[in-house]
């Protein structure tokens, strides 16, 4: 079983008022998908909504690269006509295949402050999966540990940074009513832009005249060249990670077109040792500091405001971290950590710098980030239960 301590107490349902669970097979039924957590949201401070075309095309099998070789099946909740909840449930065969598991997954939940409602799409995600043979559920995922997952626990005075989920306070009673448990907790950590006193520069100096490697920024002339580079290193460096499954070429395609629209080039950093990439770092400004300005519209009113709110973005956002097998250990996380500080001061941004998520087990860079100076800021958490 998945889970690592026992589910939450069931909460009562009321029979009379059981909720209705079906399939969105329509427009309509795809716009109350998309629309329902802008009104379960609705005067939440730290809610930061999505523009609901990017929330369209995550959900399109044109669109999105997922569904050329998963797949997966939106439900709306109803009580007495009102959607009052939604989930996805999701088979992913690249990662059965990758970690020779039977594994099925459910993202995309909302859902009201009711555990009937809960009960009632969690089982009928369950019954989805149990029907391709799939033997545990684990959540939530939208739709790959490549975008966004889990759930937050802990952590809600602040508002999300950009492509990190956020929730209610009460979502977790809601799913372990449901019988779900603990499966693995993902960690933020947060530092301010304050330079990293005398110790640390001279360990960063140290470290790259020993190891004899270079470290560059983003080259936007040669994008894809460097984004290969990027992807390299990412894949060969958590290809033994938990829940790790390698971008598809449509997936890295899709990325960069999301990182191309907010990327800045002092943010992301490449480490080569004769020439060849042996560790990376991509950090992007926090767009979720400009995004509410657009109301989760694509509208060109609603992109000129967001346009104009991006330029008072002050905290950033570290994505990703690799260091490759052989040159692990030796001090290149805390030299790419302090270039990031370095870059984000220099470039502005007065604010913080969140780095992960990483893996509350991944002892070697959870120490780095102490090294530094880091505080754990959030805990997502991914549930499970057998199926």
């Amino acid at each position: 079983m998945p889970a690592s301590s026992s589910p939450g107490p069931e909460l009562p349902v009321d029979p009379v008022r059981k909720p209705s669970v079906e399939p969105v097979r329509t427009r309509s039924r795809l716009r109350e998908f998309v629309e329902l957590p802008y009104r379960l949201y609705e005067g939440d401070p730290h809610f930061v909504p999505p523009l609901r075309g990017e929330c369209r095309r995550l959900l399109s099998r044109r669109h999105n690269p997922f569904f050329a070789y998963g797949d997966a099946e939106l439900f709306t909740a109803r009580r007495d006509g009102r959607v009052v909840g939604r989930i996805a449930a999701v088979h992913n065969p690249r990662h059965n295949e990758v970690h020779q598991a039977r594994d099925g997954f459910f993202g995309q939940f909302e859902c009201e402050d009711d555990p009937a409602v809960a009960r009632a799409l969690i089982d009928t995600a369950s019954g989805w999966l149990r029907r391709r043979g799939l033997a545990t559920m684990l959540g939530p995922f939208n739709f790959t540990t490549n975008d966004e997952c889990g759930l937050l626990v802990d952590g809600f005075d602040t508002s999300p940074r950009v492509l990190m989920p956020y929730n209610p306070p009460y979502y977790p009673a809601l799913l372990e009513s449901c019988g779900l448990a603990k499966a693995k907790d993902l960690w933020t950590w947060e530092r301010g832009t304050q330079p990293p006193g005398d110790r640390l520069l001279r360990l960063y100096e140290r470290v790259q005249r020993r190891e004899q490697v270079s470290v560059r920024t983003l080259d936007l002339r040669h994008f894809d060249r460097d984004l290969a580079k990027i992807r390299h290193v990412y894949h060969v460096a958590w290809r033994h990670n938990w829940g790790f499954v390698p971008m598809t070429d449509a997936e890295l395609t899709a990325f960069a077109r999301r990182l191309r629209r907010i990327v800045d080039p002092s943010l992301v950093l490449l480490v080569e040792a004769a020439g060849e990439p042996v560790a990376a770092g991509l950090a992007v400004p926090d767009v979720n500091q400009a995004l509410s300005a657009a109301r989760g519209r694509s509208t060109p009113i609603g992109l000129l405001r967001l346009s104009r709110a991006a330029r008072a973005i002050t905290q950033t956002r570290g994505l990703l971290l690799g260091v490759v097998p052989g040159y692990r250990e030796r001090g290149l996380e805390l030299l790419l950590y302090g270039r990031f500080l370095e870059a984000a001061r220099t470039g502005g941004y007065r604010g913080t710098t969140e780095f992960g998520w990483t893996l509350e087990d991944n002892r070697p860079i959870n120490q780095s980030m102490t090294a530094l100076g880091c505080t754990h800021a959030k805990t997502y958490r991914i549930y499970g239960k057998d199926l």
